[in-house]
């Protein structure tokens, strides 16, 4: 789901980080008048967990992938504003070092999966799970249905992000830009994956991890829950270190994902043809994404340090490497916040 650089134009991509700014904002706005600081190492660590979650893509028909995102759990437990940031803080890093995504279209890729995504997940499990105690049974349905329809809209998002650059931006001869197939294609190629597999990923994890928050901390269903904290007189605020358990359980832990490079060999165009409703692929990569294809390069491709043989040993370093750069990123957060809730007390 993650769209690289060079399938979007110049204009969306500005548009979609216009977009993606004012979710920013928001967020930022909302934890630092509400939770503050105290919602800064949960933010770490959904944040790790998306992050790692998205480093699993999911085969889906015709040789192309998806994957979960970790979105819905973190709507639940953080609501959308802590869930925009760490889905953001996690994509963010996928793009930067690790190519995963692009950098013109970072904004895109927040947009649609940290923001859209969040405020889907959270509106739906509101809806569903409206009166329903913690431990109800119906916050798991909520659960699931929630990751369902969040996953499935933020790739409608993407899909028709995709669909409509060969309507918008051809060349003088009419040759697409950017990202070569429109709707009729971009939306059955994205959709149908993430409705059958990817999407029911996301609801079974987000209900499993819901029943697991039932039994083993049920206070941190409490804030989004929409009770009344005399409700649920048995949860106890627990924020001190509720953490300990995720951090546990990380360390054991798209349709458009191609490159330029791909358009230029057999086995390439085949894939991307496979992927596209057997639409032949373009005899060449179109010139703004090859263009814009190159204008970033992450230091470890692809999860692969160019260093080690071990593709497996290569893919868990990464994934402690991106761990790691999310509690830095966290961090930093939560000192900025000090700083600026520090600023504004009298002296």
């Amino acid at each position: 789901m993650h769209i690289p650089d060079g399938y979007l134009s110049p204009s969306t991509c500005a548009a979609l980080y216009a977009g993606a700014a004012l979710g920013w904002y928001g967020g930022l706005q909302r934890i630092k008048r509400t939770l503050a600081t105290r919602m800064i190492p949960l933010i770490s660590v959904f944040a790790a967990f998306s992050f790692v979650l998205m480093m699993f893509n999911l085969p889906l028909p015709g040789g192309t992938t998806g994957h979960a995102l970790g979105v819905t759990i973190a709507s639940i437990v953080l609501g959308p504003a802590g869930s925009i940031l760490a889905i953001s803080i996690a994509i963010a890093i996928q793009a930067l070092f690790f190519g995963d995504g692009g950098i013109t279209t970072l904004g895109a890729n927040c947009f649609n999966m940290a923001i859209v995504g969040s405020l889907v997940a959270y509106a739906t499990y509101r809806i569903v799970a409206a009166g329903a105690e913690i431990t109800s049974r119906r916050r798991l349905l909520a659960a699931g249905l929630a990751g369902y329809v969040a996953t499935n809209a933020a790739a409608f998002l993407a899909a028709v992000e995709f669909g409509i650059q060969p309507m918008l931006f051809r060349d003088a001869s009419g040759v697409p830009q950017y990202a070569p197939y429109a709707l009729g294609v971009a939306i059955p190629a994205m959709m149908i994956g993430h409705l059958a597999i990817a999407g029911v990923a996301e609801g079974i994890i987000a209900a499993g991890l819901v029943a697991y928050l039932q039994a083993a901390d049920p206070a941190l269903l409490q804030s989004t829950s929409g009770l009344a904290p005399g409700a649920t007189a048995a949860c106890q605020p627990s924020m001190r270190h509720p953490q300990r358990r995720w951090w546990i359980a990380i360390a054991l832990l798209a349709w458009g994902e191609w490159s330029a490079s791909s358009f230029s060999s057999a086995e390439g165009r085949a894939r991307i043809a496979a992927a596209s409703q057997n639409r032949p692929a373009p005899p060449v990569a179109p010139t703004g994404l090859q263009r814009l294809s190159s204008l970033w390069t992450s230091p470890v491709p692809a999860y692969a340090p160019p260093v080690l043989k071990s593709t497996s040993f290569g893919y868990f370093l990464s994934g402690m490497f991106g761990v790691g750069l999310v509690i830095m990123l966290s961090l930093a957060l939560q000192a900025y916040l000090q700083h600026r809730r520090g600023a504004g007390q009298p002296g």
